[in-house]
């Protein structure tokens, strides 16, 4: 097992007796790969001496890639946008906490048995709890993809009841409004809410809104509350504008944490203990 010392130090990967053709394989499919999930596990699976190694990856061909991860035997994938809806139709099993969003955000493969799962909804449902987030607050949710789903779903069970999914395209955007008995908007322009939260690719770094607000100044300046689910960076311009407002502000980076750790055990059969959790969370940002 490698010294988590030496790892914090950005040494590379040391397991006893290198890869083999027994080590597992769990990767990340994203429109935008990055490095801050392939750092988190890596680090664990180095820490707890598992034959384990974690790769990004992203493609053209979803349908493809998921028949790879069957036909190779991969342990595990992560989904990120824009695949969080389509790998519905090619996976075998749904649990329950995609099912009812109708949204995939981890596969995991059991003999090419493909069940999925969504650990966003964990994500999010613990950081409202942990901050301590007032469910009265008239609330937005910007976007209608994958991840609003699963942000509206916790919205919806931790008793939140003045929400407004925010998204341009009306047919998606009633959609999953009217599934949980909320409001929709085509546009944030005219609306105060307590609580933001975006779900949309605004702001995330490599893209080409990467230096956009998704929203204008006045609907942050009546918020009590700002949440970026955008992973990276972590200080989206949305949340550096929040935090010169002296907002509350929740960033992605948690929400990468939280959701990762729940894949983690999914693939693995271990929850590590808190300060590793910590410590590889730590790892992950810095590179």
């Amino acid at each position: 097992m490698v010294d988590v010392e030496t790892l914090s130090k950005g040494s590379p990967r040391l397991v006893a007796g290198g890869i083999t053709k027994n080590t597992q394989l769990c990767l990340s499919l994203s429109g935008r790969p990055g490095n801050t999930g392939t750092r988190f596990h890596n680090y664990l699976y180095d820490a707890l001496g598992l034959d384990y190694v974690y790769k990004a990856f992203t493609t053209d061909d979803i349908t493809a890639a998921i028949a790879g991860v069957r036909g190779l035997q991969i342990r595990g994938a992560a989904i990120s946008m824009p695949w969080k809806s389509d790998v519905i139709a090619l996976v075998d099993e749904m649990d329950p906490s995609a099912t009812v969003i109708e949204s995939v955000n981890t596969i995991v493969n059991t003999d090419g048995h493909l069940k999925a799962y969504n650990t966003d909804y964990l994500a999010i449902v613990s950081l409202l709890r942990s901050n301590g987030v007032d469910t009265g607050l008239e609330t937005i949710v910007l976007g209608a993809g994958g991840m609003a789903k699963a942000t509206v779903a916790a919205l919806r069970d931790e008793g939140f009841t003045r929400v407004t999914v925010v998204a341009r395209n009306e047919v998606t955007g009633t959609a999953l409004a009217q599934k949980y008995g909320f409001a929709w908007a085509a546009e944030a322009d005219g609306l105060r809410p307590g609580l933001v939260i975006n779900c949309t690719p605004v702001g995330m770094e490599g893209g080409p809104e990467a230096a956009d607000i998704p929203v204008e100044d006045a609907v942050l300046q009546a918020a009590s509350v700002v949440f970026d689910v955008v992973p990276r960076p972590t200080w989206t311009p949305m949340l550096r504008r929040a935090q010169e407002l002296g907002k509350t502000v929740i960033n992605g980076a948690e929400v990468m944490s939280l959701q990762a750790l729940e894949q983690f055990v999914l693939y693995t059969g271990i929850r590590p203990e808190d300060e590793l959790v910590r410590r590889a969370t730590q790892f992950s940002h810095e590179g």
